[in-house]
Formats: C-alpha cells, structure tokens, sequence
C-alpha cells in the first residue's frame, strides 16, 4: 500500500475549506492507504499564540479527525509535537535547504508582509512541512492547491538529500482534488477561504449551528447575472458555491448547473443551506460526544507510539547519511 501523510494545524477551529480541501479526501484514503494524519502544532507557533488555547485547539482537531469518520484502527493519528524526530529533521533538511528557495515561498510573502518583525520560523516553516513529510516515506500528500509550493520544495529537499547524501528519503506526490480542492471565501471569493479573515463571513466552521450557516450562505458574494454556471473568470462567487454544494452532495458541477439552469440563486442557495447543515449536523453530534470522551487520549498515545517509530527510523538513516554521530 502507498503511504500518505497530512497535517492540519491547530489555529482555530477548522472550518469547510480545511474539510473539503483535504480532511474529507483523507475519510476515502484510509481504505486505500496506510495513512499518517497529524496536527501539526509546531506550524502554529510561527504566529504566537496564547498556550492555554493552543493546547485546547490541538484536541479539537484530533476530535474532529474523529468526527468525520478518521478510524484509529485504519489510520495514525498524531501530535507532531510528541515526535521529537520532527524538530531534529527538520534542522537536518535546513542544512540542504537553500535562501533562494525559501525568499520565494508566497505563504510567507503574504503572512511575513516584508516586516522585519516577521517570525524566523514563518520563514521557515516549509522546511518543518518538509520534515513532516519526509520523516513518514509518504508516497502521496493530500494538500489544497495552496500548499502545492511547499510540496515541490519538499521534492526538492528530498532529490538533493538523496544526490548529495544517501538514497533515503522518498519523493512524494501531492494528491489534490478535482472539486473543492481550493475554496474560497464566500465574502471574497477572490481569496481562499480562511479563519484569520477580518469577517466571521469569510468561512463556515465546522461547528456552525445551522443559523451561522443560513445567515452566512444568505449573504455569500455572488453576481448580478442570477445565472448558475461555473466560470471561476467572470463568477468567481457562485463558482465557489458550485464547488462546495458539488462536493458536500457528490452531483457534479454539470449536474448542478443542469439543476438550476434559469430558476435563479434563491433556490440554489436555500438546497445548498440545507445540504450543508444535513452534512455538517451528524459530524456536530459526534464531535461533541469524543471531544468529552477519553478515546482522545487513548488515540493519541498509540498513535505517538506508532509515529515515532517510523520518525525514528528515517531520522537514524539521514543522520548516518550525514555523518553525525
């Protein structure tokens, strides 16, 4: 079986473009592959954070891995703070990383926003994701398309390990998917979807009520043709909608645009209320029900175990490679 590896980070409660751009492709893969699926909460120190939170948030996650069906039985789960191996790798792959290649990483052009203030680690950042990686022998990474950047460096680490040192680490794919890959803010659909939005209406959370959810989708940006049809150029609002109403229902966009052809956004946007508090509200239920439980706690100890014991393995071939003790 092929490997695959993920991470999501513990920076707010997850919201629809962190399910469908990659949590909801991972429910699939876990009968497909053997799967390592972490919260990576080192990631989320490159902004400061208040601790007591962070450690909140982490749980969150792992409860909602949970949630939407992840099976500890099927899959790792795991903190990347508990594998000590990631930080240690992490350094070994700055020593093979270049300046060059991380002064053209966008996410930190857009997040560092040129300011001398910007934190070291947002600045490397890409290289931990690379570790992350790179620890697990991941065939195949599950990203939206804003991460595809940093996956190309992780390529890039991994061949120039593998030619100046040792064959040791695997080169991965990214694995991302045809709908819903990249989603966009329903306020401004112009630009990913995102919990660091100044607007709550930016995003639909993953614990919305379903009055959060009307009351967001009723004012979602859209335009004033009242057309339904995918064109991401000229209707990147309702394009954005189509996306998200096709991969929470499983129609394809044509089915949908068939669907609604001459009958307007009122309806479009009332089914897809009522589709996403219909997917949302069973996922709700059972979050609640684990976050409360001790299952989390049982899961995350064997999945630290599980992790570490790969981590470790790969670790012990590149210090070699590298010639440290």
């Amino acid at each position: 079986m092929k490997r695959v590896l993920s991470g999501v980070q513990p920076t707010g409660m997850l919201h629809l473009g962190n399910y469908l751009g990659a949590i909801k492709q991972f429910v699939k893969l876990q009968n497909e592959a053997d799967c390592y699926f972490c919260v990576v909460n080192l990631h989320a120190l490159t902004i400061p954070k208040n601790p007591e939170e962070l450690l909140e948030r982490t749980r969150d996650v792992v409860a909602m891995y949970l949630a939407v069906g992840l099976d500890p039985e099927k899959v790792t789960l795991f903190v990347q703070s508990q594998v000590k191996a990631h930080s240690e790798a992490c350094w070994l792959l700055q020593c093979v990383a270049r300046v060059g290649e991380l002064n053209r990483m966008i996410q930190f052009k857009e997040k560092g926003k040129g300011s001398d203030s910007a934190l070291v680690g947002l600045y490397t950042y890409p290289v931990l994701m690379a570790a992350d990686i790179l620890l697990y022998q991941a065939d195949q990474v599950p990203v939206g398309e804003d991460q595809k950047q940093h996956l190309e460096l992780t390529r890039d680490l991994a061949e120039r390990f593998n030619r100046d040192y040792q064959e040791v680490l695997t080169v991965p794919e990214p694995l991302i998917g045809q709908v819903g890959a990249r989603v966009m803010g329903l306020d401004n659909p112009e630009k990913k979807m995102s919990k660091s939005a100044d607007s709550a209406f930016n995003y639909i959370a993953m614990l919305d009520d379903p009055k959060m959810i009307e009351k967001k989708l009723k004012r979602a940006v859209t335009d004033s043709e009242n057309q339904v049809r995918h064109d991401p150029a000229t209707k990147p609002g309702i394009s954005n909608l189509l996306g998200i109403y096709s991969s929470l229902s499983g129609k394809s966009i044509k089915e949908l645009e068939k669907q609604y052809e001459g009958v307007g956004y009122g309806l479009f946007k009332k089914d897809l209320i009522e589709v996403t508090v219909d997917h949302l509200q069973p996922i709700q239920e059972r979050y609640y029900q684990i976050r409360k439980s001790s299952l989390l706690d049982q899961v995350l100890a064997e999945g630290k175990e599980k992790a570490n014991a790969v981590a470790e393995e790969t670790l012990r071939k590149m210090k070699e490679a590298m010639g440290v003790l």
